[in-house]
């Protein structure tokens, strides 16, 4: 209790055993807190509460650190005290996890005390026979809609078109790039700047990895169950004029809490032949097999073999190559939310505001595949990559960002939500991302920025993003504006890496080594953090011979060395 007081009820039958709690100073607010302990899932929190007529007392329902309800008690009851006539019930339905604060705020006002009576919590789904209760179906609109309840959202601003011939298409000019001010990774929340490594490491990483759990990309809950991996296949093969051992694998994540949902995660591992030792090895999240397949039967022209794939390339250096399924992992819309791992650790259930998305959903992935690789011994798991296009490419800095195992990152057109800074009006726009088609990469307390707040409000940006993953390197790759288009921003993901060199630098690294655009094909590898435009569209093919190059550099040293690359943390 804070400020609280408990106080006699008479008649004692109009309250719980008697007794309620009041605000005795009017000028300041009580809580109540406790810590909820039963299993995730969805639950009724029943307030009873008491409204006097000579002053409207206002509450505040915080659960997890987020506001969940709020109201003002000015029901008019023509009570004279706090009884039976006064008395009043409010219902909130809400999803809980083990481990989470749950507080209840009063304010009193006049002569309303912003008195309570008691509080209880209860499934909202009833359960039979003592098993849990299946998984609820919910359009990625009702999801949507839901999220924007939760944070008391009305509507939301929509975002710019993608179409540049649509009337409200998206910003592809820089003369009418709005300033923005993005904040500096080296000062922390309370002002004092960041001058060693000790401090970034202690003191302003956490912080910043605080902000984008809270407001941008979820928390990974603490109970999310092992996974058990498994070869579902092992051949012998011929990649083009390199003999491979090719392990299909399955990751069975332990479902024994909540059989209603499976995930299994789908690996391919592929390793030279030929190798002596544990090789480097280049993981990719990709499609699968059977989309890629209808692929080049739809789009023979795109598909055609231009020069040795970038799988053929990764084996001329010796290395092996993986291929990692996002989709099995967790599904790419808001649909699926109560499916996948996210929908398996809530049990089936709705997320929370600060629940992660699909990109943490992903990256929990990846790291798990890491997990295997430390087990085979065909993989050297200390000089591991990761690398996606797009969407893959978000996941993939996110995985660089929050996992150090991880080597190097070969970030793709990622756009907004990777690598390009959010604030930054050219092209895809924070808007988008909050839709009801992308808002499921996210946490839904990120729907605010689109909002009543603005980007310009969001504690955080790419650029920390990016600097999450020093000292490592990162190399971050886009197509040519002419061909791709506008709408991943190019100079807005260079300017990611530019914002993230101080953080590099004071790890006695190098950034980019500069802040000019460089031209298309100009690439940008003297540093840590590397960046290059290529001629094509929305793909990294054209960038995998520089990416190698800037990657061997690294795996050649490590080994030498005998450590991480990069000196991972």
């Amino acid at each position: 209790m804070n400020a609280y007081v408990p106080l006699e009820v008479t008649p004692s039958e109009t309250a719980s055993q008697g007794k309620a709690v009041e605000c005795t100073n009017r000028a300041q607010s009580c809580a109540a807190e406790w810590t909820f302990e039963g299993r995730a899932g969805s639950y009724e929190i029943d307030l009873q509460y008491f409204d006097l007529p000579r002053g409207e007392a206002r509450y505040k329902l915080v659960a997890d650190g987020n506001v969940v309800d709020e109201w003002t008690a000015n029901d008019r009851f023509p009570a004279r005290q706090l009884d039976g006539d006064a008395s009043i019930r409010r219902r909130v339905t809400l999803v809980l996890h083990s481990g989470e604060k749950i507080r209840i705020e009063g304010l009193p006002d006049g002569d309303d005390p912003a008195a309570l009576d008691y509080i209880e919590i209860h499934p909202s789904t009833p359960t039979t026979a003592g098993n849990p209760p299946e998984p609820v179906h919910l359009t990625s609109e009702q999801d949507h809609q839901r999220m924007m309840s939760l944070l008391n959202i009305t509507s939301l601003r929509p975002g710019p078109s993608g179409n540049p011939a649509a009337p409200n298409a998206a910003n592809i000019d820089e003369s009418k790039v709005a300033p923005y001010r993005l904040p500096d990774p080296l000062t922390l929340k309370n002002g004092t700047r960041v001058t060693t490594a000790e401090a970034w490491w202690k003191k302003r990483r956490p912080e910043i990895v605080e902000e984008f759990d809270r407001e941008i990309y979820g928390r990974v809950p603490r109970n999310v169950p092992k996974v058990n991996w498994e070869p579902a296949n092992i051949s012998q093969e011929m990649n083009g004029d390199v003999s491979v051992i090719t392990k299909k694998l399955n990751g069975h994540v332990d479902n024994s809490a909540y059989p209603y949902i499976s995930v299994d995660i789908q690996l391919t591992l592929t390793t030279p032949a030929n190798a002596t030792g544990p090789v480097p090895v280049i993981m990719e999240f990709g499609f699968p097999p059977e989309f890629l397949a209808a692929m080049a039967r739809r789009f023979p022209a795109l598909t055609a073999a231009n020069g040795p794939t970038w799988q053929q390339q990764v084996l001329a250096k010796g290395w092996g190559y993986a291929v990692l399924i996002p989709t099995t992992i967790q599904a790419d819309n808001g649909d699926g939310l109560t499916q996948g791992i996210i929908g398996l650790v809530n049990e089936g259930q709705p997320r929370s505001l600060d629940d992660g998305g699909a990109l943490q959903a992903w990256a929990w992935g990846a790291s798990r595949a890491l997990d295997y690789f430390e087990t085979d011994k065909s993989v050297d798991a200390k000089r591991v990559a990761i690398e996606g296009l797009s969407r893959y490419g978000k996941a993939a800095l996110v995985t660089m960002a929050y996992d150090p195992r991880f080597a190097i990152g070969f970030i793709g057109s990622s756009g907004e939500g990777g690598a390009k800074i959010l604030r930054r009006t050219f092209g895809e726009q924070v808007e988008n991302i909050a839709s009801a088609s992308e808002y499921h990469w996210m946490a839904g307390n990120s729907l605010k920025y689109a909002g009543p707040l603005t980007p310009n409000d969001l504690p955080v940006d790419a650029h920390e993003l990016i600097a999450l993953c020093a000292p490592r390197p990162v190399f971050i790759s886009t197509g040519s504006p002419k061909v791709e288009g506008g709408w991943v921003d190019a100079k807005g993901m260079f300017l990611g890496g530019v914002g993230a060199g101080p953080v590099y630098r004071l790890l006695g690294k190098k950034g980019l080594g500069t802040s000019e655009f460089p031209p298309i094909e100009t690439p940008v590898i003297g540093g840590d953090i590397a960046f290059r435009s290529h001629n094509a569209g929305h793909t990294t093919g054209p960038n995998w011979p520089t990416f190698l190059i800037f990657a061997e550099r690294y795996f050649r040293s490590s080994k030498e060395t005998g450590t991480a690359s990069a000196m991972a943390r």
